[in-house]
């Protein structure tokens, strides 16, 4: 595998569209959560302009829209069980709501904007109320014109905490994102660009872990560490492999699987997913273990390095990885009785869709691109930015249904679906091991992903593609459950 190795971002990596991954200082300011969170209950979190150090001391600090300032926002943690209570302040220059991605919450909490509430207009606020019902990783950001809201910095982590978590030395979080910069170290305001539009999405040049471009990662030899990733990136996938490491996967956008290492010791994550991981560090002090990037063919290249500094070793004896308890109140779906949706997605350029029924008219491609900004469908559908669409499915309260995902096109989807988990079943048409329960399930270019679950949340609740220009071009619908 050829690993590109690139340490300090220059004016002409940034230019080209390279990932750049920054030298500068060691980041000990990769946070873990005991350092980094603030209470999700009874706090007001501001959306609004701000200026950050993204590109690290060497270059000027980057205009962001930001929650309190910071990117990523403050990581809110609760307990299991506990509530949420936060209201969002809209210090933005237009609408903006907060979704909740990944919780099981009461429909008019969710924060799609003429879905389950209005949007929180400029100088307006907003109080979302709800029970963290599952432990586990999950994140918040704008659901309104969130293709340009969360790319410029709107996005933060959840973390409802087990009432026993693991016995782990470190409990650290890495938010993934990526930013489209240019040679002044800016971001780039193309958020309309046609080509992200009807490809892959708006892929960034500059990775950042945290809010920051990683170089180094200080960690002690024989520790445990607990890593949470979240993926935030509004198109970017990320396929990490540790090196010698061989992590333990213990939970799945946020809901615990059983213990498994990661198939051929590499952990993916789509836009929306999230993974928790247990990392042993090897007892030899001085070790470096590189993470590396391999999601896109041909152009791997070194993440961060995990660097295990001169003191002895905490343990030379590693120990089993014990599995998370499972969260309560997820209801086994009925095969027996389950109906099955096909949901056909097309669109994009290299697919075979010429045509999609747009405001209830048949449409052109061309035309959809050129006077809507939508190049993409679910079974022949585009629905609108104004999310007015009448529903894909109407399921029925309590009862199970499988989803059977069919990609006509030459670019993965990562499909979320908003207010519920699904087991996933089957990608390609090989089992998937463990069944786990996803709210974000990736669907490969040309491929299949069939997933069941229990329609138990009632409302309107969103299923779209989390590349999220794709969300925006079209690729998203409404499931109304009751």
């Amino acid at each position: 595998m050829s690993v590109r190795e690139i340490t300090r971002p220059t004016r002409r990596q940034v230019l080209a569209g390279g990932v750049a991954l920054a030298g500068g200082a060691a980041l000990g300011g990769l946070p873990g959560i005991a350092r980094a969170a603030v209470s999700g209950n009874g706090r007001t979190v501001e959306a609004g302009a701000a200026r950050v150090g993204l590109l690290g001391a060497n270059w000027p600090e980057t205009d962001v829209w930001a929650f309190d300032g910071r990117v990523p926002g403050h990581v809110l943690r609760v307990r299991r069980g506990e509530e949420v209570d936060v209201t969002l302040s809209n210090a933005l220059a237009e609408d903006t709501t907060i979704h909740w991605h990944g919780l099981r919450l009461p429909n008019a909490m969710d924060g799609v904007p003429h879905v389950t509430q209005a949007p929180v207009a400029p100088g307006e606020t907003f109080r979302y109320r709800f029970a963290a019902q599952d432990a586990g990783t999950f994140w918040y950001h704008p659901h309104s014109r969130s293709y340009e809201q969360v790319a410029r910095g709107l996005f933060g982590a959840l973390v409802v905490e087990e009432e026993t978590p693991p016995a782990v030395d470190r409990d650290l979080l890495w938010v993934l994102a990526d930013f489209r910069m240019t040679r002044e170290g800016a971001i780039a305001e193309d958020f309309e660009n046609r080509h992200d539009l009807t490809h892959a999405g708006r892929l960034g040049n500059t990775v950042t872990i945290n809010g920051q471009v990683p170089d180094r990662v200080p960690v002690r030899a024989g520790e445990r560490v607990r890593l949470r990733l979240v993926n935030a990136a509004v198109a970017r996938g990320f396929t990490l492999g540790f090196g010698s490491l061989a992590p333990a996967v213990i939970a799945l956008d946020g809901q615990p699987v059983p213990v498994h290492a990661a198939p051929d010791g590499r952990v993916v994550l789509t836009p929306g997913q999230r993974a928790d991981l247990i990392l042993d560090i090897p007892a030899e002090p001085g070790s470096v273990v590189e993470v590396v990037d391999g999601h896109y063919r041909g152009q791997d290249y070194r993440l961060v390095s995990l660097a295990a500094g001169p003191d002895a070793p905490l343990r030379t004896h590693v120990a089993d990885v014990p599995a998370l308890a499972p969260n309560p109140l997820l209801a086994e779906p009925d095969f027996e009785r389950a109906e099955t949706y096909v949901l056909e997605m097309g669109g994009g350029m290299m697919s075979g869709m010429s045509s999609a029924i747009v405001d209830g008219q048949d449409m052109g491609l061309r035309e959809m691109v050129m006077r809507h900004g939508l190049a993409w469908a679910i079974n022949g559908i585009a629905m609108t930015h104004d999310y007015l669409a009448q529903p894909l499915m109407t399921l029925g309260l309590g009862r199970s249904y499988v989803l059977d995902f069919r990609n006509d096109t030459a670019f993965e989807h990562p499909m979320h679906l908003h207010g519920h988990h699904v087991r996933v079943l089957r990608v390609n048409g090989e089992k998937v091991p463990h069944a786990p329960w996803r709210d974000t399930v990736n669907v490969p270019p040309r491929g299949r992903a069939e997933v069941a679950f229990v329609a138990d949340n009632p409302g309107d609740w969103m299923l779209h593609c989390h590349v999220l220009a794709h969300q925006h071009g079209g690729m998203m619908g409404l499931v109304r459950v009751g």
